[in-house]
């Protein structure tokens, strides 16, 4: 790291923290050349993920939507917020996992389906019925065959 008063190379940590509230760790420097103190602040550089929708528009991933669908998913049922945290976190994981700079939405919306059909039956066929668009009560009734096998 360069010192900003002298510009030289030599500069050592002096502190280290995290910082609250982000993934960033502050840390405090002295320049070996001048002696002065500075303050930089390190965060992890992640690739911007790209969903791909279904209409082939591409946008920025975007947690808070998987969060929504879940959440919308799990509305009166008896599943505890911190659940709801665990699963999101489990898909976010597994996505960034793959190291694609590029995910199909309906890759993400296996993996939530996959996981709410573990935590609560009623939940994935709340998701399964809009994510999947279901036209006609048949169509609902085999994604419940499907479930009972």
């Amino acid at each position: 790291m360069r010192c900003p008063f002298c510009n030289q190379d030599n500069t050592r940590v002096v502190d280290s923290r995290p910082v609250e509230e982000s993934n960033a760790i502050r840390r405090r420097r002295m320049c070996d050349g001048c002696g002065k103190r500075f303050t930089t602040y390190e965060k992890i550089d992640t690739i911007p993920l790209i969903v791909i929708k279904k209409d082939q528009n591409r946008e920025q991933y975007d947690r808070q939507k998987i969060e929504a669908g879940v959440l919308r998913a799990c509305h009166k049922r008896p599943i505890a917020v911190q659940q709801i945290k665990e699963l999101v976190d489990s898909v976010e994981t597994e996505i960034f996992n793959m190291e694609e700079r590029e995910i199909p939405s309906t890759v993400i919306g296996e993996l939530v389906m996959n996981r709410l059909k573990d935590l609560d039956a009623v939940a994935y066929v709340r998701f399964a019925s809009i994510y999947r668009e279901f036209k006609d009560v048949n169509t609902f009734m085999d994604e419940l065959k499907k479930m009972l096998k």
